[in-house]
């Protein structure tokens, strides 16, 4: 009919903005489902990435009065009282010099299943040390074989503060000697170094181990003590397990620092084929009577005895200053 108007739009008018908005929501939905799943899934890497390779693993504030440092040694109680105290004594003066704590379990205080070896209650004493200390930066585990000769430094100024730990590292070396073909690397900075220790001329020396507490040393510490690991008959025990996971996990290798042994764990004796240069002098920070608990043929305490002696005389000439 002439003047009529009809609601419909004519054929060539323009689309409203609702069809175009929801053509375009569509699209967008479309995408997300697309893309969405493998972005996250990068995302998800990089941040796994970079919290394992990250620095220090304790951001969280830590309280007033915490230790620094707890130092972490196991005893069998098999020992003698008189040796036990003394190795309490030697560790208690340099912990008292800087602040420190100290820790002295049993190496019978812990599961460690069938016809395992006493020595690897290292790793559950270090388990339960940090969740004595949870917010201590440091763990130091050292050997009932060794004594702390020179108390002077605090370990922060000797070794754990990061420019003082890069100019010690040992880069670019094999992680068992001679020979191996994983090496140490070559680019760790000192606040990424996690566990800081040294090697003899046979593999690497865990008497005397330095771990930063965290989640990185929580992870490490499992891994270490798997029940497969464990039930393996290692000649070195966790001795050699170690070696295992450090030349095998990657995460574990990035986070090694190795150092001159002399710095960390000098020995009494000579070890396999070794020369002088891991060898106890006078003023070094540790003397470590390796191999005596395995060896019947020697005894700790009668060996000990002379250098013992010697540290109490420095502690009393520390004492009188």
């Amino acid at each position: 009919m002439p003047g009529m108007q009809f609601p419909y739009p004519r054929k060539s008018s323009t689309p409203s903005a609702y069809t175009s908005t929801r053509s375009s929501s569509y699209r967008q939905r479309r995408a997300l489902k697309t893309y969405g799943p493998p972005f996250l899934g990068i995302v998800a890497l990089i941040w796994l990435f970079l919290w394992l390779f990250s620095g220090s693993s304790t951001g969280v504030r830590i309280p007033p009065g915490t230790p620094e440092v707890v130092i972490v040694t196991t005893l069998d109680p098999k020992l003698s009282e008189k040796y036990k105290e003394a190795i309490k004594e030697n560790r208690r003066h340099y912990a008292s010099r800087h602040g420190y704590a100290t820790f002295f379990p049993n190496t019978t205080d812990y599961d460690l299943m069938e016809k395992t070896p006493q020595s690897w209650s290292t790793v559950p004493a270090l388990r339960h040390a940090m969740a004595l200390y949870p917010h201590t930066p440091w763990l130091w585990y050292l050997t009932s074989t060794a004594l702390i000769m020179n108390t002077r430094e605090s370990l922060h100024d000797k070794l754990t503060e990061p420019k003082k730990l890069e100019s010690l590292m040992i880069i670019d070396k094999p992680v068992v000697p001679p020979d191996s073909v994983i090496k140490t690397f070559s680019h760790l900075h000192g606040d990424r170094a996690e566990l800081i220790i040294t090697q003899d001329k046979e593999g690497l020396a865990g008497g005397s181990v330095m771990l930063k507490s965290g989640e990185w040393a929580k992870f490490f510490l499992d891994a270490w003590y798997d029940p497969l690991y464990r039930s393996y008959n290692f000649q070195k025990a966790e001795g050699h397990a170690l070696e295992h996971i450090v030349q095998w996990h990657g995460t574990i290798l990035a986070k090694l620092a190795l150092v001159p042994q002399r710095v960390l764990n000098s020995y009494t004796r000579d070890v396999g084929t070794s020369t002088t240069e891991g060898l106890y002098q006078e003023g070094d920070f540790v003397a470590n009577f390796h191999g005596c608990q395995r060896d019947p043929a020697r005894n700790c305490e009668e060996e000990m005895g002379p250098l013992m002696s010697r540290w109490r005389e420095l502690r009393d000439q520390e004492r009188k200053r």
